[in-house]
């Protein structure tokens, strides 16, 4: 059994290890806004538990218990942020809070019943797959925006920036999931793009569009 910071940690190694193979300490500290040192004691308390390897200088992976307990963590955390926007109303930017706290329920049976009464949903609102109760993730096809060029259009599936400012922004332009947009024109000088989305125009910074993901249709 591990603690809700224990099962922070771990939750916070897997997400930065789908960007690099050996976790750093200073990558932990600044997602978990904490000391290195502090991140150091952990790090071992989990070692210990058989959770993590860590070798000093070299950086911290999971194991596979420690990989499973990640992402089981979070499935739950998926689940219950479908739960609040499809069951409780919440906006997308609103859940992410919430679901942090709920994520460390410790039954399995509950989390079992959620995922039927959700009808298994393999997406969570922000487009991240969840995963199933063995652990298995839904394959996802999909590009970021900034890859497409004129004429391409696409479904938008998922966003890869999560913060509540970014999603009300996106909200407020109606760039919103399930949304088909057609690139319309990029702008040589600064990236940026123009979508016709439901036939009107919405242009967007070459920094919103690297954040948000796409299934393609091609061209038209």
């Amino acid at each position: 059994m591990q603690s809700y910071t224990e099962e922070n940690y771990l939750k916070t190694i897997y997400h930065l290890a789908e960007k690099t193979i050996n976790v750093q300490t200073n990558a932990i500290a600044e997602q978990m806004q904490t000391k290195p040192a502090s991140v150091t004691d952990m790090i071992k308390k989990l070692a210990d538990k058989g959770l993590v390897d860590y070798i000093k200088y070299q950086g911290v992976t999971l194991t596979e218990t420690g990989k499973n307990t990640a992402i089981d963590i979070v499935r739950k955390h998926r689940l219950w942020e479908v739960f609040l926007v499809d069951k409780l109303n919440f906006k997308w930017d609103e859940v992410h809070d919430v679901a942090e706290e709920l994520e460390h329920i410790k039954s399995i049976e509950l989390i079992e019943r959620l995922d039927e009464f959700l009808g298994f949903p393999k997406a969570d609102p922000h487009g991240d797959p969840i995963p199933d109760k063995n652990g298995r993730f839904a394959k996802t096809q999909f590009i970021k925006l900034i890859e497409l060029t004129i004429g391409d259009q696409g479904t938008i599936t998922g966003v890869t920036q999560h913060s509540s400012a970014f999603l009300k922004h996106l909200e407020k332009l109606g760039l919103t999931l399930g949304k088909k947009i057609q690139i319309s024109d990029v702008t040589d000088f600064d990236g940026s793009v123009e979508i016709l989305l439901s036939d009107k125009q919405v242009n967007i910074s070459r920094e919103v569009a690297k954040h948000i993901l796409i299934s393609s249709n091609g061209k038209n």
